[in-house]
């Protein structure tokens, strides 16, 4: 909603908003754009009458003070994904990205490839990439990027968002059961990945995995549009590929065991080395499916690979937020177990013989209903030790998972304990790695650890 308000914005409209909590970076980039913004919802806020409320999909249902406002009023309202769709991404070539993970930094690296071959893109991304440093802008005709999301639109409209943005170019990364707090069963979100296919047209092209049977069945439920292929998004391999019924075949060879080196090829041509600063094989995938998708808008590979190598990537995605003598501070925002996973294994291949500690807390609807509860005993394999956060949120114990753990495992309900855990544990005997992961502020716990590293009690 903040990078909607930023295009409208940008777009020459007078814009203000309102939501439960601000934070960065949204909340900066709004200051920066001279947009007032509101902690909570009270009508007050509406008088005078705005020409229109953009609602969005959270903590807004009927009932609502706000929302009871604005209908007893005859306030003229939409939801956000259906103002994008007709006021922005009308008319545009939308190259759009889906999936349950790698969607914010697919996105990202799609729109820093078109950026750096000179078509200005327009892009919507649920994150900030460093390469832009705001979330959201314009652009030029016709190309514009944006993430798109299977959750909900709104109170008013219970498709998930992406029916409304029409791509031309579409990329599905993976399709896990996420969202428990909306979709019932896989089968309801594949459901909706269905309705989305209805919408791109025949001349499009739709970047797919090749081992992915949750995204197969919602192609096999009909699909009119040319599909490539990628394989290696789910699992590390030492060979991905991408391959098109028309016969084209890319293939990530020579990929290093951290994923920040591979060699694109096309057939059996390779078109140069990729050394790049993002780490894991799931980054490889990702790369492979924003060439592909910026190859179907007229961007040539060598163009794209030489644009990846100085991909910046995103904040809050495996950022490094701090370096404290031997220990690195890292803000991520794994949201899955499987998101957990890959992002730890990454950290792992590349720092083989470093202490890595996981601290989680399990913020999204999904994991705080405790769906996923099951896998959440294995996904931190790769570090040497997790600690968990049992925020208000959460609904369920979470020391049933600190007992399941293959990992030594904790649980605490005290930010300032665990800080203070943290920053008192032994000196590593090489480097240490924190890992912050967390879909929300998570109470401020990466400067305040930071700051308790440089001067503990």
């Amino acid at each position: 909603m903040g990078s909607l308000a930023l295009l409208a914005r940008e777009s020459g409209l007078r814009v203000s908003g309102s939501d439960k909590a601000l934070y960065p970076p949204m909340s900066d980039q709004l200051a920066a754009a001279d947009i007032a913004v509101y902690e909570g919802f009270d009508p007050a806020q509406l008088n005078p009458a705005p020409d229109l409320v953009v609602i969005g999909n959270a903590q807004l249902p009927r009932g609502h003070a706000g929302v009871e406002y604005i209908l007893d009023n005859a306030i003229p309202y939409t939801s956000g994904a259906e103002w994008l769709g007709r006021h922005i991404l009308s008319g545009r070539w939308v190259l759009a990205v889906s999936g349950t993970h790698g969607k914010t930094t697919t996105a990202s690296m799609l729109a820093h490839i078109l950026d750096r071959a000179g078509l200005n893109p327009g892009f919507l991304i649920g994150g900030v990439p460093k390469d832009f440093g705001i979330s959201a802008r314009l652009g030029s005709q016709p190309f514009f990027v944006v993430e798109a999301d299977e959750y909900d639109t709104s109170y008013f409209d219970r498709r998930s968002k992406f029916v409304h943005y029409r791509p031309r170019t579409l990329v599905i990364n993976n399709l896990e059961y996420d969202h428990a707090d909306i979709f019932p069963d896989l089968a309801s979100i594949q459901t909706q990945f269905h309705h989305l296919l209805r919408t791109v047209p025949s001349g499009g092209l739709i970047v797919a995995p090749e081992h992915d049977e949750a995204v197969d069945q919602v192609l096999r439920m009909g699909c009119w549009t040319p599909v490539a292929r990628v394989r290696g998004n789910q699992r590390p391999r030492k060979v991905a590929q991408v391959s098109t019924d028309n016969g084209e075949l890319w293939h990530a060879t020579s990929v290093s065991s951290d994923g920040s080196r591979f060699t694109p090829q096309l057939k059996d041509t390779p078109l140069g080395e990729v050394k790049w600063g993002q780490l894991g094989h799931h980054n490889v995938a990702n790369g492979l499916n924003a060439i592909a998708a910026a190859r179907h808008a007229g961007v040539p590979p060598e163009v794209a690979i030489e644009a990846l190598e100085s991909f910046q990537g995103v904040t809050r995605r495996h950022e490094l937020i701090a370096e404290i003598g031997n220990i690195s501070v890292y803000d991520d925002f794994a949201h899955h177990p499987t998101a957990i996973r890959t992002t730890l294994q990454g950290l792992r291949n590349r720092f083989a013989a470093d202490e890595i500690i996981a601290v989680i807390e399990p913020r999204s609807h999904t994991m705080s209903l405790g769906t996923l509860r099951d896998e959440l005993s294995t996904c931190c394999a790769a570090a040497d030790s997790v600690y968990w956060f049992r925020g208000e949120n959460i609904k369920w114990d979470l020391t049933e998972v600190v007992h399941a753990s293959v990992v030594r495992a904790t649980m605490d309900d005290d930010l300032n304990h665990l800080i203070r855990t943290l920053t008192m544990l032994p000196p590593p005997k090489h480097r240490r790695h924190i890992v912050i992961m967390s879909n929300g502020g998570f109470g401020g716990i990466h400067r305040k650890l930071a700051e308790s590293l440089k001067s503990p009690a």
